[in-house]
Order: structure tokens, then C-alpha cells, then sequence
């Protein structure tokens, strides 16, 4: 759901509570007040008109008859008779000393809450909610009544000496007050609407504003989502290139190799083995410097002959393209010990990863250049060989116990380190050269799993 309908759900909802809520709280203020002011206005009026016809009350037990007759009088006739429906005239202990209807006067009645408020000097006004045995006339009314307690004060001590309890017909005051909350509840209903009707528009633009931008940023996602998905497919592409370069940089290699081996180390055996013959040395009766310098001759041909072996085999890989990764772990380390006859040891943790032919040959060639880097710069010192498996990468550390160096003096004509880092790169692995007094490690890691798929 769009942010506009949800407000307009819960929004709604909240108002529709606020609303009711406070109308309810304003129409019950409004008719408190109203109530509370007219009824104060009739007892005053009511009191201005009675209190001068009371005794004593402080003293007079009963009412004289020419104080009940004049009582009488006044509440039958004129304004009071047409707005009062009945009168009564309270003692403390809850007798009835004065009521309209004679069969009241003298019984007592527990005092109510009503009653008792007014004793203790509170004015209590109330509208259509009559209740107790000493109203029962007045609740067979049809009539709405306002009923009043009001206390009667002691003019020079104003102590409340008795309590005047009347009901005033109020259908035009209930017909003024039902006008005035409705009003009320117009009022709050208005504001509400209209603060809410306010608030949706702001609301419902800046649910389009989202929108819209929540729609402009999905389509930069989905064109970014494509650009990854393509730079991702490149990378791979780069990866297979670089793959395949370094399978032909090894066949060129091993055709190099292989040429020097049937050319060139071909061409320098044969006349070797031409200086060996014998009718050439003995027929040629040349002085003793001339057979000297025959000798030199042939013992740098034959030095020539075994470099150029040694470049040769150097150049030729073994068939590592088929071997699984062992063998070409073995391969390579055992190359070393038969060439140099140093102490190498090999650690394999993880046999049956499955390798394409340039991981492998990467992986021999690394192994190869490091260990003859240990032979030439830590000679006598033993080496280690350890392969693991970290995070989905393939782990490979040749590590020697010489005096090490500082690798910031590594100077950039080092091909032999250049290129296996360009090696191990291409295959987008990582390349690490540590060294200390303690020793060296050279450590190679490329993502097996990304590899193999690709």
C-alpha cells in the first residue's frame, strides 16, 4: 500500500477516535456549563423571591401556616408557578419541613450525595437524572426537569441553615442545549475534516513524490543491476582470456623448448662430438697450444650443451594439464630436490579440488621460480611446500628458514617475482611476499570454486 492509503486507513481511523473523543469531551463541557449557569440564575431567583418569607431557620423547627400559606402563594402563582414543577425545603437530618405536595412534609429521607454537597455549601444543578423515593412524583413527569439543591445561607453568619431543592421545567432550555452541542459537535467535525482533508493533500504529495522517485531509483537499480551483471560477465571473459594466454604463453614455451632442444643443442652436440673424433686429433699434428685450444673449445661447447638443456627443461611443463592437484604439487617439488638436491617438505590438505590446466600450470610455476629463488638467495636452508583451502580459496606458501630480506629492495627488474604476481593476478588471485630474519614466505591465493566454474 502506497503511504496516502495507509494514512488515509490509520489516519482515518485516529481522527474518527480524536473526533469522537472530543466532541463527546466539548458536549459534556458545553452542558455542564450551560446547565450549571442557568440553574445558578434560577436559584438566585428562586432565593430573592423565598428568603424573605422564612423564619429563623436556625431557631424554627417547623414552618408557621402564614409562612407555608405565603410559600404557597408564591410557588402557585406568577413566574415560579409556570417554571417550577415542585419545591421542597430540607431540615439537616433529611426532613422535609416545606413541599408543594403536603403528603411530604414532616417525612425524612436519607440524605443523598446531592443533598449533602448542598448542606456543606456546594451548588448542585442537574438535568433529567432524578432518582430517590422523595422524587417519585417528579420522575412520573413527562416534562424534562432541571433539578437544583440550593443551599439557604444565614444572612448575617452564612451558615447554610437550610437547603431549597427544586425542579424547573426545562424544554426550552433542553430544546437550547441539544441546539448548542449540535452546534459543537459541527465545530469539531468541521475543524477535524478539514485538518485531516489538509493533511491527506500533503500527504498524497509526497506519496506521489516518493513514488515517483521510488520508481526513478528502481529503474537506476535495474540499470545498475545490468551494468554489474555485465561488468560481471567481462571479468569472466577477462579471466578465460587470461587463461587462455597463459596456456599459449606454455605451449609457445614448450615449442621454444623444444626447439632449442632438436636445433640448436642438436647442432652444438654434433660438433662436440666432431672435436672428439679421433682422426681430427690425430692427424692434425698441430702444435700443443692448437690441441690446448681444441680442448677449450670443446669444454665450452659442452657447457653451452648442458645451459642449453637446462633452459629446455626449465621451458617444458611436465603433463600437468591431466594431473590432478597432488601430482602437480609432487612434480614440481620433486624437479627441485633432483636438480638441486636440497630438503624441501610438502603439506597437502586438501587433495580433490578440481583445477582448470592454467590454475595448475600457475600453480607449478609458482612453486618452481620460488623454490629456485630459496635455492639461489637461502642456499642450505630447508624449505616447505604447504597447500589449504580459506574461504573458498585455494592456499599455496613456500616457505624458507634463511636470514630472509627486505622487500622493499626489491628491485623491479625481478622478473621471476613480477611475473608470478602477473601470473597469480591473471587468474584474479592474490599475491603475498613476506620476509624476516626468521625466514620468508611467499604466498599465492586463487578463488578455486569461481575458477573451475568458469
Amino acid at each position: 500500500m502506497t503511504l496516502a492509503r495507509q494514512f488515509l486507513l490509520a489516519g482515518g481511523m485516529v481522527f474518527l477516535l480524536a473526533m469522537f473523543v472530543i466532541g463527546n469531551l466539548v458536549s459534556r463541557q458545553i452542558e455542564e456549563a450551560v446547565t450549571r449557569n442557568s440553574a445558578a440564575s434560577t436559584a438566585l431567583y428562586v432565593d430573592s423571591v423565598i428568603a424573605p418569607l422564612l423564619p429563623d431557620m436556625q431557631r424554627a423547627e417547623t414552618l408557621d401556616d402564614f409562612v407555608v400559606r405565603a410559600l404557597d402563594e408564591t410557588l402557585s402563582q406568577g413566574a415560579l408557578g409556570r417554571r417550577l414543577l415542585s419545591f421542597k425545603l430540607w431540615k439537616r437530618d433529611g426532613t422535609i419541613l416545606y413541599a408543594k405536595d403536603k403528603n411530604l412534609v414532616g417525612r425524612k429521607f436519607p440524605p443523598g450525595d446531592e443533598l449533602s454537597a448542598a448542606w456543606n455549601g456546594q451548588f448542585v444543578a442537574k438535568l433529567d437524572q432524578l432518582h430517590g423515593a422523595e422524587s417519585e412524583a417528579e420522575q412520573q413527569s413527562a416534562e424534562p426537569l432541571l433539578e437544583i439543591y440550593n443551599p439557604v445561607l444565614q444572612p448575617w453568619s452564612g451558615d447554610v441553615v437550610a437547603v431549597s431543592e427544586f425542579y424547573e421545567i426545562a424544554t426550552d432550555f433542553k430544546r437550547d442545549l441539544e441546539a448548542a452541542k449540535l452546534r459543537s459537535w459541527f465545530v469539531v467535525c468541521g475543524s477535524a475534516l478539514l485538518i485531516f482533508a489538509i493533511l491527506s493533500i500533503i500527504v498524497f504529495r509526497g506519496s506521489r513524490t516518493i513514488e515517483s522517485q521510488r520508481r526513478s531509483l528502481a529503474s537506476r537499480v535495474g540499470e545498475l543491476s545490468g551494468l554489474l551483471e555485465q561488468n560481471r560477465h567481462l571479468r569472466q571473459r577477462v579471466q578465460r582470456a587470461s587463461q587462455r594466454a597463459s596456456a599459449h604463453n606454455e605451449r609457445y614455451l614448450r615449442r621454444v623448448g623444444a626447439e632449442l632442444h632438436d636445433g640448436p643443442a642438436q647442432l652444438l652436440a654434433f660438433a662436440s662430438l666432431r672435436l672428439e673424433s679421433p682422426n681430427l686429433l690425430g692427424s692434425a699434428r698441430k702444435p700443443p697450444e692448437s690441441a690446448k685450444e681444441i680442448n677449450l673449445i670443446k669444454s665450452s661447447l659442452d657447457e653451452a650443451m648442458d645451459e642449453i638443456r637446462n633452459i629446455c627443461n626449465g621451458l617444458v611443463l611436465p603433463k600437468v594439464e591431466t594431473a590432478k592437484l597432488p601430482e602437480v604439487l609432487r612434480m614440481a617439488v620433486d624437479a627441485h630436490v633432483r636438480r638441486t638436491g636440497s630438503l624441501v617438505d610438502l603439506n597437502i590438505t586438501e587433495p580433490s579440488l578440481m583445477l582448470v590446466p592454467s590454475e595448475k600450470i600457475c600453480i607449478y610455476r609458482f612453486v618452481q621460480e620460488t623454490l629456485n629463488n630459496t635455492y639461489r638467495h637461502a642456499p642450505g636452508a630447508r624449505a616447505s611446500v604447504t597447500q589449504t583451502v580459506e574461504d573458498n580459496r585455494l592456499v599455496i606458501a613456500v616457505t624458507d628458514l634463511g636470514s630472509g630480506f627486505d622487500v622493499s629492495d626489491t628491485r623491479p627488474e625481478a622478473l621471476g617475482l613480477a611475473g608470478l604476481r602477473e601470473r597469480v593476478e591473471s587468474l584474479g588471485g592474490e599475491f603475498c611476499l613476506k620476509s624476516s630474519p626468521q625466514g620468508t614466505t611467499v604466498t599465492m591465493a586463487i578463488p578455486v570454486e569461481e575458477h573451475a566454474t568458469a
